[in-house]
């Protein structure tokens, strides 16, 4: 499956999540986290991030250049990213981007809040039996 933050999904197959669309509200609550994931390995520009979260995602997820954008200019505003003159390619100059202290620190609350959020919505998912929320069926 495909994800976009438009909704387009198209069934790769061969996971029990092929037939479930990821709403692009939820995706949108999650852009930041992915590109602080991407630059926590290290400085990259903006079409190599967009492939390794697609790489990572194993092709379930495909960032949008302007969700990548955006999400840049904003990190960039709120100090989590710093973004630099790198090296051309096509006789253009590529725009890198690096994480910064302020932005680890973001990255590892977003991970801390990812984990909080798991916990607290696994409370209302019912499995394909009825459950009480205390073991008992």
């Amino acid at each position: 499956m495909i994800i976009t933050t438009s909704d387009v999904v198209t069934n790769k197959g061969g996971n029990s999540l092929c037939n479930i669309t990821i709403s692009s509200d939820v995706m949108r609550g999650y852009i930041d986290l992915i590109i602080l994931r991407v630059l926590y390995d290290g400085d990259s520009y903006g079409y190599a991030i967009s492939k390794k979260v697609t790489d990572i995602s194993e092709n379930s997820y495909i960032m949008k250049e302007t969700t990548l954008y955006s999400a840049f200019s904003r990190l960039e505003k709120l100090k989590y990213l710093r973004s630099y003159p790198g090296s051309y390619s096509g006789g253009r100059e590529r725009t890198y981007y690096t994480l910064t202290e302020q932005g680890l620190q973001h990255y590892r609350h977003k991970c801390g809040e990812w984990v909080a959020t798991q916990k607290l919505i696994s409370k209302f998912i019912i499995n394909n039996e009825r459950n009480d929320g205390n073991g008992n069926n």
